[in-house]
């Protein structure tokens, strides 16, 4: 009949207008933004990191995990990231508990480690570290990048100054603190790291030096170092404000006044 067909006219055109405007009920697109917090320096190396967690668990696994990860970087260029870094937790989870591998797990997503790793490399970036050399040695402030130099570098160390340690070093294992110390600058799991870390073990059992291990990395990566677990605050202002009729506000306000004595506050969107 012709009552009920009036109501279902009228729906059918209210249909046929917001399809020709907007979609009826839309909801409105999401205004969000994301941050991410990058660090000055660059990204640094997942293994180097790994050591540093393990080098808290005790100074003698951080030097076995160094044994077990000998030329470990060779898989790097070779493999996908995630497969080397399933290798990384391979090997550490020979010195490590079902929990600690947890524990580093996390410690990795949120680089926790990475600014330990990056005061090594800084510390090494103020030697610095002659030219072209993908590892070096200090000893007592002389520097060089071949092996077969430190024997001679060796001889009139003890008439320079000894070098100043942090809390944080990396010393092999010793049994005489009175030799020259020799601090190594090297990538760990790369071969110039064996070649010199050989020579340097076999001297201090023989208790000619006191060995010192620091990161150091020759071509540091590109990326970006994204880091996580910080807490960042974004004070974002409108710029937009509604025009209003200052006349129509100052009206308000009296009329607000006399009926009731209420504040008006104005809020510009």
């Amino acid at each position: 009949d012709t009552e009920s067909a009036l109501p279902m006219a009228a729906a059918a055109a209210l249909l046929l207008l917001c399809a020709w405007l907007l979609p009826c009920g839309a909801p409105a697109s999401p205004k969000g933004v994301t941050a991410r917090l990058a660090a000055k320096w660059p990204a640094t190396s997942l293994l180097l990191e790994a050591s540093e967690f393990i080098a808290e668990e005790g100074n003698e696994k951080f030097w076995q995990f160094l044994e077990t990860v000998r030329e470990l970087t060779i898989y790097k260029k070779r493999d996908s990231e995630h497969s080397y870094y399933n290798l990384i937790l391979k090997k550490a989870g020979q010195f490590l508990s079902n929990l600690q591998i947890n524990l580093l797990k996390f410690a990795l997503s949120i680089r926790a480690y990475s600014p330990t790793v990056q005061m090594f490399q800084q510390i090494a970036a103020d030697e610095p570290p002659p030219e072209g050399c993908s590892a070096f040695v200090v000893i007592h402030e002389k520097r060089t990048c071949k092996t077969n130099e430190i024997k001679k570098l060796l001889k009139k160390a003890a008439e320079r100054p000894r070098p100043y340690l942090f809390k944080k070093e990396h010393k092999f294992p010793a049994l005489n603190e009175n030799v020259p110390v020799v601090i190594l600058y090297a990538e760990i799991g790369t071969k110039d790291f064996v070649k010199f870390h050989t020579v340097l073990s076999e001297k201090v059992q023989k208790e000619e030096i006191v060995y010192i291990l620091r990161h150091y990395v020759q071509k540091p990566s590109s990326k970006k170092m994204y880091l996580s677990g910080y807490g960042v605050e974004l004070a974002i202002k409108s710029t937009e404000y509604k025009a209003v009729d200052d006349i129509q506000i100052k009206a308000t306000n009296d009329t607000t006044e006399e009926v009731d004595g209420e504040a008006v506050d104005l809020i510009y969107n």
